[in-house]
Order: C-alpha cells, then structure tokens, then sequence
C-alpha cells in the first residue's frame, strides 16, 4: 500500500464485511476457490459508477448493521440489495455515484424491503490492498487476500489506490433499473442439467423441475443448503472427485441438496445434478437463510441470451448526468489525491 493515504475507516463492520473484488478464477487450477464477490454484477456495476474497471476491489457488506467514515473526499456507489443507507441521516440510494466529504458517516441499517443480502461500495480508485494469486478478494476460508484474509473489523482503515483520469464525468451516476438483474422477493434460478442429472429417480428430476424451497440455515459464502427439497437416485452412485464451480447444485448422501457459491471447493465428490446459469447467481447471492426462491429448468440458448444481456448492460455502463448538473455537483471538491 505504499504512503497512500487512507480514505475509508471501518466504525461497525456489520454482520459481515470484506474486501472483495472479481476474484481469482486463474488460481482453480491449483486448488484455490475462486472467491470474490457474490454478486458479481453488483460489484461490476459500483465500480463502473465511480470510473473504476468492474474488477476493482470494493466493499462487500452483508445484510446491514456497518457504520463507516470517510476519511477524506472520494466518490462512492453503493449496488445490490437496497440496505437501508444513509449518509449523514439523509437515504443514500443505492445504484447511484455521490461524492462524500471528510468526516461524512454512512449507515447501512439493514433489510428494508422483502429481499437483498449484500451490498457493493465502491471507492474511486478502488481499495489498496495487496494481490494473492491474482486477486485482491479475501478468501475467508482460507484466511488470505483482502485485508489480512479475514473479514473486516472496528478501526479498520482502507486506502484507495490514486485514480486514472477525471472523476467528474461520474458525480451523479446512476444505473437504470431496467439494466438491472431481476432482484427481488423468491427469485427464480435457472438451471441447466448437470453430468448426473440422468441418474436422479423420475420423482426427484419432476420434483427438481418444480421445486419451490428456502435457503437453510447453513448457509454462507461457501454454498447454501436448500430446505424442501429432498432428491434421490435410481441407484447409489460411487463417483471419483472432480471439478466443480459456483452455481453446482450438489447431492449429498442425506438427499438435502447444497448450492455452491464464490467460496465454493475446486473439486468434490457429491453427484452434480444441477448447474444455476451465470447470470442468476446474482439474485443467489441477494439470498438470506428462510429467503424462498424457485428453480426452474431452462435452455442453453436462454442462458446465453441471459448472458449477452448482462454484458450489454455492463458494456453500456451507467447513465451520465449532463454537463451542468455534474459541474454543479462537483462545485470546488479536491478529487485529485
């Protein structure tokens, strides 16, 4: 980190609070999960609404409760869940840029509709920490990456890297709602078949294809157990470990299946009779233990229509305020470090 000053201190970290970037996808093949962020989308769109790269590392913080305080002036964003944000008690929407002052405080309260685990802040510049493999993410399990490899704590201070290029362009921001994946209450998750989806029983493959359930209790950024929903084979299944990733809908022994996420394992040995598609793991990763959610089968023509969808959306970026509302906006700030 170098003399880079500090400009963002951790007052309450929350329930769960790390830094946490597009995360380290060349390092599976050593064994490495591919961590990040949960939803990636999100962390993409924050960092495009502040003038950052979408890969940038950022702020991913869990369910509400985190206080912070901005040390010196910066732009900010916050996307994904809607966690009741203010700024200075003032609502600080999310999906949307905003320059904040020295000592200007930033309150995410929690929950404030029916939906939304995470949200994404990002900083101009992107926050400064060393890579590991590649990438900045913290890897909790494995305790590297972020800051220290562990989740953020009170008194935490986070220095953000010197911007590239002019930041007024992006004072006012914000991402439209229509270029926005399909977040809200029970979500629908599609799926693909997985290499062992043959081998379910009749009832199990019907009852995957219909199957409306809720995230269990155990549940975190490894991979979720789905509750009401019990799924057996036609035969027992003796499998060699193999490779898995993030949207794998795994079945275990006891037939309660888990749905792997960022944190997720490189290889395993449970039959995979599902894959999520890319482009739901967002609306996954908005999910809370007794969220319910449904899944449904789909094409792969729709997953890659979903998927180009998605990159439009990114490759178009956000909507720009117009020259004088942006002057207007920036006024006299210093956003040169």
């Amino acid at each position: 980190m170098g003399s880079m000053l500090p400009t963002m201190r951790i007052v309450t970290p929350g329930l769960l609070s790390s830094v946490q970037d597009a995360g380290r996808e060349a390092a599976r093949r050593y064994g490495v999960p591919r961590s990040g962020a949960m939803d990636q989308f999100a962390l993409a769109a924050a960092n495009l609404l502040v003038g950052n790269g979408p890969d940038a590392a950022a702020l991913e913080l869990t369910s509400g409760g985190a206080v912070l305080e901005c040390l010196r002036p910066c732009l900010v964003a916050l996307a994904g869940a809607e966690l009741g944000a203010t700024l200075e008690d003032r609502p600080f929407p999310p999906w949307r840029s905003e320059l904040l002052a020295r000592g200007a405080t930033l309150r995410l309260h929690g929950r404030r509709t029916n939906w939304g685990a995470r949200a994404y802040l990002a900083i101009a510049g992107g926050v400064a920490v060393p890579h590991v493999l590649g990438s900045r993410a913290t890897y909790l399990a494995g305790g590297f990456g972020g800051l220290a490899g562990r989740a953020l704590r009170a008194g935490d201070q986070l220095a953000t890297a010197p911007t590239s290029g002019i930041l007024w362009p992006y004072v006012g921001a914000h991402w439209p709602q229509h270029a926005r994946p399909a977040y809200g209450p029970q979500p629908t998750l599609h799926w693909l078949p997985g290499p062992h989806y043959a081998a379910l029983s009749p009832e199990a493959q019907a009852a995957l294809s219909h199957a409306n359930i809720r995230i269990g209790p155990d549940a975190n950024r490894i991979g979720y157990r789905l509750e009401g929903l019990h799924l057996s084979f036609q035969q027992p299944l003796s499998l060699p470990s193999f490779g898995v990733i993030a949207g794998a809908i795994q079945v275990p022994p006891d037939g309660k299946p888990i749905l792997l996420m960022a944190e997720a394992q490189t290889i395993g040995g449970y039959p995979v009779v599902a894959i999520v598609i890319a482009p739901d793991l967002p609306l996954a990763a908005q999910l809370l233990p007794g969220d319910p959610l449904r899944l449904s089968p789909t094409s792969m023509a729709h997953a890659l229509a979903a998927h180009q969808s998605q990159a439009a959306w990114l490759a178009h970026g956000p909507q720009l305020d117009d020259l004088a509302e942006q002057l207007a906006l920036v006024g006299a700030w210093p956003m040169v470090d």
